[in-house]
């Protein structure tokens, strides 16, 4: 069964930094897309990005297009999500989560998309 670990969140200002990391394992070739999303108290879960595994192909919600920014280690299995100036509005558990194309490798913005998830890490961002 494939396992993902997030980490790397926590408490932090304003308009300051954070990297969240997700480890990987038990992925085969077949997972394509790794993505990243967060959920708020009383929202659903939303998309941030996401990043195939072979190319390196990026997209970005809008909300952290400019602010955030994913990689991938193909040779560690991890992904980290760089998040720079972070709001107050960022504050959510953040997710890993992997993606199995069958048809071909594309990048899906909706969670039921994903096969695979990580237990999530809390990021706050106070005033």
């Amino acid at each position: 069964q494939v396992q993902l670990v997030e980490s790397g969140g926590g408490l932090v200002q304003a308009g300051g930094s954070l990297r969240l990391s997700c480890a990987a394992t038990g992925l085969t070739v077949s997972t394509a897309v790794m993505g990243w999303f967060r959920q708020a108290p009383g929202k659903e879960r939303e998309f941030i990005a996401a990043i195939t595994w072979s190319g390196g192909s990026t997209y970005y919600a809008d909300s952290v297009k400019g602010r955030f920014t994913i990689s991938r280690d193909n040779a560690k299995n991890t992904v980290d999500l760089q998040m720079f100036s972070l709001k107050p509005e960022d504050t959510a558990v953040y997710f890993c989560a992997a993606d199995s194309p069958r048809r071909g490798v594309k990048i899906a913005t909706i969670p039921r998309a994903y096969d695979y998830w990580g237990q999530g890490t809390q990021v706050t961002v106070s005033s």
